[in-house]
């Protein structure tokens, strides 16, 4: 297909679908930062002393100064997040600027954001592997996919 025009873009099916899923990805990421939170609130794990003020002063305060595994479980799916979802956004601009057909780039979108949700309820439960990892050796594999297409379509070495 013909790559699509700027002007055009919102009355593009792709990019409508494109910008569908990948802000439903982002609010998903976003929601890591809320639960991040949540978790050091609950769990009284702070990493900078003014955030433990709430919680004492001075020397009382300094045992809320620590780490938590819960804490740090949620940190590591919020940057598992941001290792896969920017890349996604970058190429998926991309892939959806290159012309594919509606129902590859739906599939594409479906699978990688269903995946994402996937991983992070994997993450967050836990689940027992191989889940996680097959979740995320998922949507990796879509937004290779898409990068594939792209790159397959403008060749321009």
């Amino acid at each position: 297909g013909e790559m699509a025009k700027s002007t055009q873009l919102i009355d593009n099916e792709v990019f409508r679908a494109y910008a569908t899923y990948t802000a439903i990805v982002l609010l998903k990421m976003m929601l890591m930062s809320l639960i991040t939170a949540y978790f050091r609130i609950t769990r009284k794990a702070f990493v900078n002393p003014e955030d433990t003020a709430s919680f004492g002063k001075g020397e009382s305060a300094k045992k809320f100064l620590r780490t938590d595994p819960d804490v740090e479980r949620v940190r590591r799916g919020h940057l598992n997040d941001l290792e896969n979802i920017v890349p996604f956004v970058g190429i998926g601009l991309l892939y959806a600027l290159s012309g594919p057909e509606l129902s590859t780039a739906l599939l594409h979108f479906r699978i990688f954001v269903g995946a994402r949700i996937f991983h992070t309820f994997a993450y967050l439960i836990p689940l027992p592997q191989p889940g996680r990892g097959l979740s995320w050796a998922v949507g990796y594999s879509v937004t290779f996919s898409m990068a594939y297409r792209v790159l397959k379509t403008v060749w321009l070495l």
